[in-house]
């Protein structure tokens, strides 16, 4: 309710800017706020990684990564395609993932081990094999952040092989999507740990590959690329003979 109700109301004086295009706006602290006091209550001797409020009792081997509007763009805009994406992680390994559309009333889950799910339905990666039949998803972190090294010439080199590109603005719904198998798959830069650990534990347990750009796993910081096994294989051949001849 928190989030339905701030995008209807929100207004200009509900924003602040921490750069010039980087949004943050008073719903975002509200529901961090929210689900660190929640948290805590529960779990007293857990850590919290948050975006807005950073870290809050951090010597733990448990810890929560919080993101309260993944896609702050889109909920500022009125769009749909934002999500709040919180993961437990467990000495350094990500145990629980959950992301949760408000607009779009969907609800994403997973546990290590147990499957992933959204609601109570089943969720799995899709069997696409070749990337001229694929529907891929990016997203432009690295523009809003200024980089000169960035994501064109690299969306450039992989959308004309694909069938098409979507652009959602959510990293957390994008891997979400990807784990449900609407989307084939997800490549980003610059993104930090709370766009993407509740995704990535949903799109494991969906069956999903996670990489960084060179295969690696220096995941976000060299890059994130998430796809079904075979057109991961295919994205990550792309990024590194493009990244070596860069």
């Amino acid at each position: 309710m928190i989030c339905l109700e701030g995008q209807q109301n929100l207004t200009f004086h509900d924003l602040e800017f921490k750069s010039t295009k980087d949004i943050v706006t008073e719903i975002d602290k509200k529901v961090e706020a929210f689900l660190v006091k929640a948290i805590l209550a529960r779990y007293p001797d857990h850590g919290v990684l948050g975006e807005e409020y950073g870290a809050v009792q951090a010597k733990s081997e448990f810890r929560w990564i919080i993101d309260p509007i993944d896609g702050t763009t889109s909920f500022v805009h009125r769009l749909p395609f934002y999500s709040i994406s919180i993961a437990l992680e467990k000495e350094g390994e990500l145990v629980l993932g959950v992301v949760y559309a408000p607009a779009l009333g969907q609800l994403f889950y997973a546990e290590k081990g147990k499957g992933a799910f959204v609601g109570d339905i089943p969720i799995h990666v899709s069997e696409t094999r070749e990337l001229d039949k694929a529907v891929m998803a990016t997203g432009f972190a690295c523009l809003r952040a200024g980089l000169q090294n960035n994501n064109l010439p690299i969306f450039n080199e992989i959308v004309p092989k694909l069938r098409d590109i979507r652009r959602f603005g959510s990293a957390a719904l994008d891997l979400c999507y990807t784990a449900l198998g609407s989307l084939d798959g997800f490549w980003e830069m610059n993104l930090n740990v709370y766009d993407i650990a509740a995704g990535i534990v949903i799109l494991k347990e969906a069956g999903g590959v996670v990489t960084d750009f060179t295969g690696g796993r220096q995941f976000p910081e060299k890059g994130i690329a998430a796809a079904n096994k075979d057109l991961h294989n295919e994205l990550i051949r792309i990024l590194t003979e493009f990244c070596a001849s860069a």
